[in-house]
């Protein structure tokens, strides 16, 4: 399906599929369950970008590193609310992030604004994220 859907934009990138234990790893650190279609999408391809490198999609081990990194970083503490709630998954390439709530359990997606800390609701589904992002003609389409 994501390939599929991804084919629609002739200048996205895919890559080869995650490995399944890269998943799992991502779980069991974070202890939090990645969104069915984020699972699927990832052993379809591990990430997404466009030619231009904005990742959409980050990559599995990305994901992992980029979350563990917001959770244990003790400045990102002192500046901003917790992270804890949300799974990054992606970025605009202008340093903004983009994540899915985690705590409920929701496949809503959000993007962290990193100059103002704010949490802005963007999507109901990662399909949704996608078709926006990658139809858009740039930078901060999400705005």
């Amino acid at each position: 399906m994501w390939r599929e859907l991804t084919s629609e934009f002739p200048e996205v990138e895919l890559q080869e599929p995650a490995d399944p234990r890269d998943l799992a790893l991502i779980e069991e650190r974070l202890g939090q369950p990645l969104p069915e279609p984020m699972r699927e999408l990832l052993l379809e391809t591990n990430g997404i970008e466009d030619s231009y490198g904005t990742e959409f999609v980050w990559t599995a081990e990305k994901i992992l590193q980029e979350n563990e990194s917001f959770r244990t970083d003790a400045q990102f503490r002192e500046l901003y609310m917790p992270f804890d709630a949300l799974m990054f998954f992606g970025d605009s390439g202008g340093g903004d992030q983009f994540a899915v709530v985690r705590t409920p359990l929701r496949d809503d997606i959000f993007v962290w604004d990193h100059e103002t800390d704010s949490r802005t609701w963007i999507a109901p589904s990662l399909e949704n994220y996608l078709r926006g992002a990658l139809g858009s003609d740039g930078e901060d389409w999400y705005r």
